[in-house]
């Protein structure tokens, strides 16, 4: 066995650099968060092959003394904490002081500073971690990190890396996040010499609205709420306007961008009532509170807090989202359908999402115009001269129409000896969501977009399990402006993505074109596909996702593709849809376990006008 020996200082750098610099995204994050703390309100960063080649970021802060230089490579040597009180209340971005020093142990790394009060700077340069003397530099006041070939050092460590475009959309959503948090501060950001980011001083909504987008901004609802030392500002969107993905969710503690589920929760909750369980909502909240209330010290990354009084701070967060929903326009429409008759109308206030006319709301009562009926004779007769077109017309298009699976069949619904099929045929539709079907024995409901789902997703597992869904080309090719995450994946899975049906090209770093969908998707919204399916590849890896999570990912492309509620089809579309429910597996049920359809038999009938009694 070998002995247990000290390991140098060295090589324990190293090893704390695989904690805090997991990727060139987390030395980013280190050194934007140097700035701020130095007081920076001017920052630009620099970045080639999405910071594995350089990054540099240069602030207008406090700088450093020279002959604080070395100390700032030094690990361990901090000048945000002193104490075990300050740790305790943390009101700084960083301050385990390790950071600079992790990132000098796996990269070729030079410091430049200048005080405000000094006449010229100073630079220090470190190269696998080994530091060379201090000398003096030409540099405004402020302070320059310059991060060179990082990981040229750890062979091992570097082959982990993802492709350019992937390392630079981690970078990307790193800027974000911290530039979303400080609108006070002027951000550029520059990959291989391109601009892609120039952030001016701004006020809070315009820098929302400059990074999250206009269309979430136009939704949003203002929040500020305060309860003694808690400040709650920012914005939440409609919840009309929600997410398939969580990727349009900031939260944020002292200015600190984090995840902790005590928040998550009360968010979810305050949102359960008036969003659907699949979807997400969007949302940039920014929760002020006392630094000693809060407990930053329990992650490597910082992205991790601990409430001192969780329940306090989860009471909080609900009852003041909760609050601003109770406001909103979706929220009001659902108030107003259970306000009794004569109650006032209610009128809406606080901004509002314009939306294109709707269809006349489901139960509403309408005054029709009474319709002279000359019936005579037996009315099976005239019910016979109705209904006899659509028999004929089914009869002729039987061969064209998907035939029932000999091994399966719908329960308690037997074949007739008139030809009449297991789910009948269909009379009409209801508020453009049901159709109504006369069975054998009596009215079949089916609720058409569920039991589409169903179909269209029982389709694409089969083509998935051999040669791979069939595409669609598209006549004219859709484009869409995408996020930096987005255009990586699909330069980076674009075959896989063709499996699944989909054919992606990247037209530029903002922008993706759709030039193909899968065949039974053709009808859905192509863009709002592509982004689910590139949501999932992001979230959990192209592997994962047609391996274990192949199901759901192929459920959410049916739920796109499936018939749209309040579309008008035709009593042939309403009969194919019969006929390919009787012919699909499992049918009986949508992808989320919900019913498709429902039967009222001629007895039950009866017995609710009471016939026979």
């Amino acid at each position: 066995m070998r002995p247990i020996r000290r390991l140098p200082d060295h090589l324990v750098n190293q090893i704390a650099a695989g904690e805090v610099v997991e990727r060139p995204a987390s030395a980013l994050k280190e050194m934007l968060e140097n700035s701020l703390d130095a007081g920076a309100d001017k920052i630009s960063v620099d970045l080639a092959q999405g910071g594995i080649k350089l990054i540099r970021v240069v602030d207008n802060g406090s700088g450093i003394a020279a002959d604080d230089l070395p100390l700032a490579l030094d690990r361990h040597a901090t000048s945000k904490i002193a104490s075990l009180d300050e740790l305790e209340q943390v009101g700084t971005l960083g301050f385990r002081g390790e950071g600079l020093a992790s990132i000098a142990s796996v990269s070729r790394l030079t410091l430049i500073s200048r005080p405000q009060d000094a006449a010229h700077a100073h630079q220090i340069i470190a190269i696998d971690g080994r530091l060379h003397p201090v000398e003096p530099a030409a540099h405004a006041p402020g302070t320059s990190v310059e991060c060179v070939d990082l990981y040229f050092n750890t062979p091992a460590r570097r082959k982990f890396l993802k492709s350019d475009n992937t390392e630079y959309a981690h970078c990307a959503s790193v800027f974000e996040r911290i530039a979303l948090a400080r609108p006070d501060v002027e951000f550029l950001l520059r990959h291989n010499g391109k601009v892609v980011w120039r952030l001016p001083q701004q006020s809070r909504a315009e820098r929302v609205g400059a990074l999250l987008g206009q269309d979430f901004l136009q939704a949003a609802l203002p929040v500020e709420h305060v309860a003694g030392p808690l400040q709650l500002t920012g914005f939440i969107a409609d919840p009309t306007y929600s997410k398939s993905s969580r990727d349009a969710q900031f939260f944020y503690v002292n200015g600190r961008f984090v995840r902790e589920k005590t928040a998550q929760h009360a968010l979810r909750q305050a949102y359960r009532d008036v969003l659907h369980h699949e979807r997400h909502p969007a949302y940039a909240l920014f929760l002020t509170m006392d630094p000693a209330a809060v407990d930053v010290n329990v992650h490597p990354t910082k992205i991790e807090v601990r409430f001192r009084e969780s329940q306090a701070i989860h009471q909080f967060l609900f009852h003041s989202l909760n609050k601003t929903l109770s406001g909103s326009a979706g929220s009001r429409v659902e108030a107003a359908a259970t306000l009794p008759a004569g109650s006032p109308p209610v009128t809406a206030t606080g901004p509002e999402t314009p939306r294109p006319p709707q269809p006349a709301p489901r139960g509403q009562v309408f005054v029709q115009q009474p319709m002279a009926l000359h019936v005579g004779g037996d009315a099976g007769a005239v019910y016979q001269k109705l209904f006899a077109g659509v028999r004929e017309e089914e009869r002729a298009l039987a061969p064209a129409l998907a035939q029932p699976s000999p091994a399966y069949r719908t329960p308690d619904l037997p074949d007739s000896d008139e030809g009449i099929p297991p789910l009948g045929f269909a009379l009409a539709q209801l508020h453009g969501v049901y159709i109504l079907a006369q069975s054998q024995d009596g009215l079949i409901v089916v609720d058409m977009h569920a039991a589409h789902e169903r179909i269209v997703y029982e389709r694409l597992k089969q083509a998935l399990d051999h040669e791979g869904i069939p595409t669609q080309p598209l006549l004219l090719p859709v484009s869409f402006g995408a996020s930096a995450q987005e255009v990586a994946s699909v330069e980076e899975h674009k075959e896989g993505l063709m499996r699944l049906g989909l054919e992606l090209a990247a037209l530029s770093p903002t922008q993706i074109a759709i030039r193909a969908v899968p065949q039974w998707l053709n009808d859905g919204n192509p863009v709002d596909l592509a982004r689910a399916v590139l949501a999932d590849v992001r979230e959990f890896g192209l592997t994962r996702v047609m391996t274990e999570r192949r199901n759901e990912l192929l459920a959410t492309m049916a739920c796109h593709g499936a018939v749209r509620a309040n579309r008008q089809l035709t009593l042939t579309e309403m009969n194919a849809l019969l006929r390919d429910m009787e012919a699909t597996e499992r049918s009986g049920q949508c992808n989320h376990g919900r019913p498709t359809w429902s039967r009222l038999s001629m007895k039950q009938l009866d017995e609710l006008f009471m016939r026979g009694q």
